[in-house]
């Protein structure tokens, strides 16, 4: 009988320390941005300002330790559970829609509360659909080995109802479907198809559409439509290009909704100014950058398709956040990856990053010329 309990020792090399270190400042950001942005909420509500920061402390610390061991654990464990994986978080979308164990918020039904524990089913989705296509790229499987599962993972978050999830988990499925070899003629029809399909599910929502008029409509009705994205802009325009100072926001102070979870990119850019944000978007980009070339360097189609994966996950969360509080795109309703507040999320985060540092253990160093020597396998 084979042993299944995954190696922790005998890797080739070190991780990529720029992705660590990267990591790692995300982490303390994040924390730093909460304890400031959270405080007024806390107060008014738990009589803590630092109540939420607590927890989130709690959280990171979950999810560096999770970071940590993940990185131990070479990257071809989770191809073996890539299909328990994925059905186990298919039944918790299923089960966060029942009454009783599915929690419902602010129009939406994604939380499941199991006694003092809750957490978001749709978090561990993206982790899900990373690991599970991942697997499917490397059996090269046909075109309806992706497109079936991310239909029916797109169903269940638009019944909570989702939206902004929904597109992540696209984004997600699509790019490892871009990289796994599949023509790109079936890549384009899932796209066209995939429009299509949203065009009703937008029209026919009373809330998705009055998000959408909003963004066309912006002038209109600020202090009822309109209020969420006006007090956004309004926090970037108030910080100028450097800022009205840390901890100096008056917009967390109950006028910019969700400034703590989907707008704290707001309130930073309020308090660091043009010169912030832009600073964030910059560390973003660079992760982003640093990903890709994990892939391009993986040793396998697995972990080059796993890399895609998790990195436009974390990637392309960031940047649909930041354009939703830029104006860019309809508001979206999903956190800022590492700095929002909230503990499925970061916990998630983390765990990707874990094994984005597993696998650069084992991929292919590139010389100064950027040529890439590939190692044996």
């Amino acid at each position: 009988m084979k042993n299944n309990i995954p190696k922790l020792s005998k890797q080739k090399k070190s991780v990529d320390k720029r992705l660590l270190f990267l990591v790692l400042a995300f982490v303390i950001i994040g924390l730093i941005a909460v304890a400031d942005v959270s405080a007024p909420q806390s107060l008014s509500t738990y009589g803590d300002k630092f109540f939420l920061f607590k927890q989130q402390l709690e959280w990171s610390f979950i999810g560096l330790v999770a970071l940590l061991i993940i990185s131990k654990i070479k990257y071809t464990f989770w191809e073996k559970l890539a299909t328990p994986i994925f059905i186990f978080s298919l039944i918790l979308l299923l089960v966060v829609l029942l009454p009783r164990l599915g929690f419902s918020a602010l129009g939406a039904r994604r939380w499941i509360f199991l006694g003092p524990l809750n957490f978001q089913p749709s978090e561990i989705i993206k982790f899900a659909i990373c690991v599970y296509f991942a697997k499917v790229a490397s059996k090269v499987k046909g075109v309806m080995s992706y497109f079936v599962p991310l239909v029916i993972i797109a169903i269940l978050i638009m019944l909570q109802p989702d939206l902004g999830t929904t597109l992540i988990v696209m984004i997600i499925g699509l790019s490892q479907i871009f990289v796994s070899g599949i023509n790109l003629w079936y890549l384009l029809g899932g796209l066209v198809v995939g429009g299509l399909a949203g065009i009703p599910l937008v029209l026919f929502s009373p809330y998705r559409k009055q998000r959408l008029l909003t963004f066309l409509q912006m002038t209109e009705d600020p202090l009822g439509k309109s209020y969420h994205i006006k007090q956004a802009l309004l926090s970037l325009g108030s910080g100028g290009i450097f800022g009205v100072g840390l901890g100096a926001s008056l917009q967390k102070y109950s006028f910019l909704p969700e400034a703590s979870t989907d707008s704290i990119f707001a309130v930073l850019a309020e308090e660091l100014g043009l010169v912030g944000g832009i600073a964030i978007i910059a560390l973003f980009t660079y992760f982003i950058l640093l990903g890709f070339r994990l892939a391009r360097n993986a040793p396998d189609t697995f972990s080059k398709v796993l890399a895609v994966g998790i990195t436009t996950w974390i990637g392309g969360q960031a940047l649909l956040n930041i354009a939703s509080m830029v104006a860019l795109v309809p508001l979206t309703g999903i956190p800022l990856p590492f700095i929002s507040y909230g503990g499925s999320s970061l916990v998630m985060t983390l765990a990707g990053c874990g094994i984005l540092l597993n696998i650069s253990r084992f991929a292919a160093p590139e010389t100064k010329h950027g040529t890439i020597k590939r190692q044996k396998t």
